[in-house]
Order: C-alpha cells, then sequence, then structure tokens
C-alpha cells in the first residue's frame, strides 16, 4: 500500500491515459507516405505541430481527470479500485484539484488558440463533450460508450486539422469502432467485477446486460475488421498510396482483436485497455509487427 501513496499528484493526472491522445498524429504518418498530401508535412514544423496538438489534448484530458474525481470521489471511496485514487483516498484535497485542473483546462485551449487550422474548435469539442459527459453522459447506457469512441474519432481529425490535411472516413470509422470495441470490453470487465454492486459504482452499468455484452463485443470486433479491410484494399486507398500491399497488415489487426478478446474472457482482463497495451507481450509484439510492415511497405513505395 505505501507504493500507492507515492507521487499523489501524478496519478491524479493520470499519465498512463496520455496514450489515447497517441491517435493524434495519425494523420501525420498517413499525409507522410500519401504523395498528394506529402507537401504538408515536410521540414520539422508539421512534427513540432503535432507534438504541440498532443500536448494540448494531455493537459485538457488531465483536467478533466480531475473534474471527474472531483465529481465521483464519494462514490469512488466505495470501488475496490477506484477508492485508491488519489482524491478519494484524501491524499488530495478538493480546493487544489479544482484549481489544478482550472489551470490545466485553460493551459490546454490556450494552446490550442496558438495553432493553426480548426484545431482549437477542435480540441474545444472534445472538451465541451467531456464536460457533458462528466457531469451526465457517462449515467446514460451505451450513449457513455458511444461518447468514449467519439473522442478518440475528435482526436484524429485534430490531429488532421492541425496541419489542415484531409483524412480518410474509412480511418475514422476504423477508429470509431475499435474504440467502440475496447469500451465494451471495459463495460463487461465492470459487470463481471462488480456484480450486483455495480449501479452503485456506476449507474450506467443498470442497463447493461452481460449476455448482450458478450454479442456486441463479437459485433463491434467482427465490424471492426471488416471496415479496416476494405479501407486497405477500396480503390481509394491503393490510388492514393500507390500499392495494394497494405492488405498485408490485416493479419496482424486479426491477431491483435483475437489476443484482445483471449485477455477479455480467458484472463478477465479489459477494464484498463491502456495497462493491457502497455504491458502485455503478445499486443506489443503484434503491434511493432504491424508498424514495421507498414513501414517496409510504405518504403518500397518511395524505392
Amino acid at each position: 500500500m505505501k507504493t500507492r501513496s507515492k507521487w499523489p499528484w501524478l496519478r491524479a493526472l493520470r499519465p498512463a491515459q496520455w496514450m489515447k491522445n497517441g491517435i493524434v498524429p495519425a494523420a501525420y504518418f498517413f499525409a507522410r507516405w500519401d504523395p498528394s498530401q506529402s507537401t504538408h508535412v515536410q521540414g520539422v514544423r508539421p512534427l513540432l505541430l503535432e507534438a504541440a496538438a498532443v500536448a494540448c489534448f494531455c493537459a485538457v484530458s488531465s483536467g478533466i481527470y480531475l473534474v471527474n474525481d472531483l465529481r465521483d470521489r464519494e462514490a469512488d471511496r466505495m470501488h475496490p479500485v477506484k477508492r485508491l485514487r488519489p482524491l478519494a483516498a484524501g491524499e488530495i484535497q478538493a480546493l487544489p484539484a479544482g484549481v489544478v485542473a482550472a489551470l490545466l483546462l485553460a493551459a490546454g485551449m490556450a494552446g490550442a488558440l496558438a495553432l493553426p487550422g480548426a484545431f482549437s474548435a477542435v480540441l474545444g469539442s472534445y472538451l465541451l463533450m467531456q464536460i457533458v459527459y462528466t457531469f451526465a453522459l457517462k449515467r446514460i447506457p451505451y450513449v457513455d460508450v458511444f461518447v468514449i469512441a467519439l473522442g478518440f474519432v475528435l482526436r484524429a481529425i485534430a490531429g488532421a486539422s492541425v496541419l489542415e490535411v484531409r483524412i480518410s472516413p474509412w480511418l475514422l470509422l476504423c477508429t470509431f469502432l475499435l474504440a467502440l470495441f475496447l469500451a465494451l470490453c471495459k463495460r463487461r470487465h465492470e459487470k463481471v467485477l462488480l456484480e450486483d454492486e455495480g449501479t452503485q459504482h456506476r449507474e450506467a452499468l443498470a442497463g447493461y446486460d452481460r449476455h448482450l455484452l458478450d454479442l456486441q463485443i463479437g459485433i463491434t470486433a467482427a465490424a471492426t475488421l471488416v471496415c479496416y479491410a476494405m479501407y486497405t484494399l477500396s480503390e481509394e486507398t491503393v490510388r492514393r498510396f500507390g500499392t495494394d500491399r497494405l492488405g498485408l497488415t490485416i493479419p496482424f489487426v486479426v491477431f491483435g482483436l483475437f489476443r484482445y478478446l483471449e485477455l477479455v474472457y480467458r484472463k478477465n482482463e479489459g477494464g484498463s485497455p491502456e495497462k493491457v497495451l502497455l504491458t502485455d507481450r503478445v499486443l506489443i509484439a503484434t503491434i511493432v509487427g504491424y508498424l514495421l510492415t507498414a513501414l517496409v511497405i510504405f518504403l518500397k513505395i518511395r524505392a
């Protein structure tokens, strides 16, 4: 338990969750290998813009996490895991947490206003959606997971807007479906972990049925795979990137989905997707294999 008391402010900001913002610079890499858009991502400036965009999202995300923990600290004290959060455990007081949250939100939006394109509008939309989610939407079953998935779509759009490049609707749909899949897996984990006491900790859980969640998870996983396969093999993608070999990355997506399902159903994981993605060696190896395969394909295009 002593290790839990270390760095309460750092834990309250949830830096592990910042990996979600890794979707922000995705547009840079796709534009980098798209001949029709490659001129928009030449030099160091686009990378600096994406880094600044990620920093803005991290600041706003951490601010929202503090607001969320302030709002739910009483309920969190009765939760088997969330009771260890700094605010619920009494390691951080409400007033300083509120001040830091306000500063983080202000800093994130101020930084966004200094960036080009429609980035500030997208980040502002994300912030507004998260505030409404924290105080209302998180209590409505299915609306809560759709909001989570839309948050990832807004991240992807934000990364494209700061560079003023276009992003494929297929890629946005893949992002939405994958995020929805992970969110449904998380709700299933909570349903199993909390059993009959789930509604005391998350009101929306009353509207979820474990067996129905199993079906929805399977449907969403299949939709994610089909959508990604159609994206990589579509005429538009082949024309834009000058190759039909992106289909070689499909097996990695299939294996990654299968592995995650195994972790959810056989090892009762999935409650913390970011933790799974950072610690499971099989998934890490799958992601590395996917990235290396895609890199080799793109390098051969340029050769």
